[in-house]
């Protein structure tokens, strides 16, 4: 068994189900670079963990290009659903779908290729769904465009192909509490991941940089993912990110990854609030 404190991984993703929790993320040696794949760690009580399970092999697909980021598990129509980064033929990153029958994998994967646009660099694709339609929010990468942006693309019924154009939200530089760059300096976005309050209020969750600090934000949008939207003050400033909320009965938690410092980086686990129309740090 091992405790957070032992578990090396960037990234993490928490899936409550049938009182387990089962914990994935980025295998953080050499920062997810050709890693092999994804396991995933097993807890009934969120302090003492499993040895990691391998859930999906990345070299048995072809899928160890280069990167092996940011694995996501949701359930999804009686089956469950890996959204993860891998460097794909182009040589460009992109978000890809995997399939398993339980979370603990093996997982397969089922997407036709990226979901994510083919000449575009992404990473860290979320899944929402919304009156009956399912969506991939993603990254467009500073890495290409300097000023990251977060879109979402609706996805078909079966979750194996985008359809029709991806919609762009905002850019990493836009919010009010980003310092402006000189020209030619990045603004870096990733980790969305989209949540509904206790009253129907939709948030997203993502991650940046402000004043060189590893930061989780907080967006709040009127009704809908179409609809207008603003954002809200940070709620961690201070070196942790890439994070999702995940509940355990009536508590609510927020995991993200702390320092963001290769082969330091943990998982941590925090008490949260759902105040309705935002989230509160308890």
């Amino acid at each position: 068994m091992k405790t957070a404190n032992e578990i090396n991984i960037r990234d993490p993703f928490v899936l409550f189900e049938n009182g387990k929790y089962y914990l994935f993320g980025t295998r953080a040696a050499s920062f997810g670079i050709k890693t092999g794949g994804f396991d995933v760690y097993v807890s009934e009580d969120m302090e003492h963990w499993s040895e990691p399970i391998e859930c999906f092999n990345s070299e048995k697909y072809n899928l160890n290009r280069e990167v092996n980021w940011a694995p996501e598990v949701h359930r999804y129509n009686g089956a469950y659903y890996m959204l993860a980064t891998f460097t794909k033929e182009n040589g460009l990153r992109g978000t890809y779908i995997l399939k398993a029958d339980s979370p603990t994998g093996p997982f397969k994967p089922h997407s036709n290729g990226a979901v994510t646009p083919y000449e575009w660099e992404c990473l860290d694709g979320t899944l929402y769904t919304e009156n009956g339609r399912t969506y991939l929010v993603f990254c467009h990468e500073h890495t290409q465009i300097t000023d990251g942006t977060i879109c979402f693309v609706e996805l078909s019924d079966d979750l194996t192909r985008s359809v029709g154009e991806p919609t762009t939200l905002f850019s990493g530089s836009s919010p009010f509490y980003i310092e402006k760059k000189p020209q030619g300096e990045h603004y870096v976005t990733d980790g969305p991941f989209m949540y509904k309050t206790k009253n129907g209020t939709l948030l997203m969750l993502w991650s940046t940089f402000i004043d060189g600090q590893y930061a989780e934000c907080l967006v709040r949008f009127n009704n809908s993912i179409n609809g207008e939207f603003e954002h809200l003050s940070p709620l961690i400033d201070d070196d942790g990110g890439h994070g999702m909320v995940f509940s355990s009965g009536e508590k609510l938690f927020l995991t993200f990854h702390t320092p963001n410092q290769t082969l330091y980086e943990r998982p941590c686990f925090i008490e949260i609030e759902d105040a309705g129309d935002t989230l509160i740090k308890k």
